[in-house]
Formats: C-alpha cells, sequence, structure tokens
C-alpha cells in the first residue's frame, strides 16, 4: 500500500472516529429521562433558584423563603414554585423568641399535568416556621407539619402527594406537562409562635433521620443538570 493512500485511509478513520463521537454527545441529551420528582429551591430577590445542596446541608438564613414543587421535567426544563411570596407576606404574623429564626415555606404540588395519572394535586400552601437559627431546610419542612413518605433514601411524597411513586423516569415530558406554568396566588398562613422546647426536641429525631433522605433526589437532580452543563460546554469547545 503506497504511503499516500494510508495517509489518506488513516485521516478517514480518524474524521470517523470524531464524527461519531459528536454525534455521541449530541445525541445523550434527547436519551436522557424526565423525573417526576419533588425539586428544592430558595427564593431570592423575587425568583426561585434550584437549590445547589440538599435540605439537610443548607441552614436557610433567617427572613429567607424556602420552597418544594412536585412536577415532571428533564434537564431543561426545571420547575419551580409558580408563587413567589414575600418574606413578610408569609411571616408577618409569625413570632420569633430569642435564639430562633423565621423562615417563610411554599409547597406547591404542581398541575394535574405533573401527576402520573391527571389527578388534581392538593392545592399549593405556604407557611412560616419560627425554628432555631441552626435549623436546616429539612427542619423547616417538618416545623411546618409536613408529613413525608420515604422510601430508598428518596423524599416521594409530601402531605401524601403523590400517593403512589417515588421519583420514577418516563421517557419524555408529556404535552400537558410541558406547557408553560400559569402563576398561582397562595394565602398567607395564619399566626403561629415560636416553636417551643418540647416541639423541637421531639423534631429533632425525625429531622436527623429524614435530613439525607431529603437530600437524596434534589442531589441526584443537582448532578443530572452539572452533568447536562458539562456537554454544552463540550459542545461549545467542539464547535469551536
Amino acid at each position: 500500500m503506497k504511503p499516500a493512500y494510508r495517509a489518506r485511509m488513516l485521516r478517514a478513520a480518524v474524521i470517523l472516529i470524531l464524527l461519531t463521537a459528536a454525534g455521541g454527545v449530541v445525541a445523550a441529551p434527547a436519551q436522557a429521562s424526565a423525573y417526576r420528582y419533588w425539586g428544592y429551591f430558595h427564593l431570592a430577590k423575587g425568583a426561585w433558584s434550584f437549590a445547589q445542596t440538599g435540605p439537610s446541608q443548607a441552614v436557610p438564613a433567617g427572613g429567607s423563603v424556602e420552597g418544594w414543587r412536585f412536577a415532571v421535567a428533564d434537564q431543561s426544563s426545571v420547575r419551580t414554585p409558580r408563587a413567589a411570596p414575600t418574606f413578610d407576606a408569609l411571616c408577618a404574623g409569625t413570632a420569633a423568641a430569642a435564639g430562633t429564626k423565621r423562615v417563610g415555606l411554599v409547597i406547591d404540588f404542581g398541575r394535574p399535568a405533573d401527576s402520573a395519572d391527571g389527578a388534581a394535586p392538593p392545592a399549593a400552601r405556604a407557611a412560616c416556621v419560627a425554628v432555631p437559627t441552626s435549623a436546616t431546610g429539612s427542619d423547616v419542612l417538618v416545623a411546618a407539619g409536613a408529613t413525608l413518605r420515604i422510601d430508598k433514601a428518596l423524599t416521594c411524597a409530601i402531605d401524601g402527594w403523590p400517593a403512589v411513586g417515588c421519583g420514577e423516569s418516563v421517557a419524555a415530558v408529556p404535552a400537558a406537562a410541558a406547557r408553560a406554568d400559569t402563576k398561582i396566588t397562595i394565602a398567607a398562613p395564619t399566626a403561629s409562635a415560636a416553636a417551643s422546647p418540647a416541639a423541637k426536641s421531639a423534631n429533632a429525631g425525625s429531622t436527623s433521620s429524614s435530613g439525607l433522605v431529603l437530600g437524596g433526589l434534589a442531589a441526584i437532580v443537582a448532578v443530572a443538570a452539572l452533568g447536562f452543563a458539562a456537554w454544552r460546554r463540550a459542545r461549545d469547545v467542539s464547535g469551536d
């Protein structure tokens, strides 16, 4: 085989390998699954952002607002709570004793389109809790009286929603669920007092045992989001 021919064949093989690799990278997001899950968020300057740490590690500051949203979404369509009430609107009627902080909370159960069977979810609710200054996002959720269903280190349900299922993957986001959200209004919570020492003690065990559990799905989704960002960066570099 002549050297020139061998060189052309080698160059063609390299181009084929590069094109195959590029095709694999580009196809990855199309193959990524969507998930039906509870997402954990923080409110800042009137906008929700996906929590970068799980609720058992996050320590919200006094005067902040936490949020949870149930939805079906993929890496490119994170669904945030559909209401963004201010801290003042949520906590005006809640007193905080010495050594505690007040934190607002929004729990958005999503739309019928977000559920697996189209069932209507509970109405979104809001709360304001007075908790110890060291309280985590998990503590805030527990202090608000939320009931949890947990399985295999994942938060499957809050206040019984959904009744079945646990962060399951779906082949694609259904058309109805892919539609843009409509903003909603959540009634301000009723006044409540600071958490008593007895209540803090009663909540301590359940919070410590469920804290890592609550963070499981949020961590999985965060890792997926980071993977998507890494793919975007790789695509941009290859495009150069």
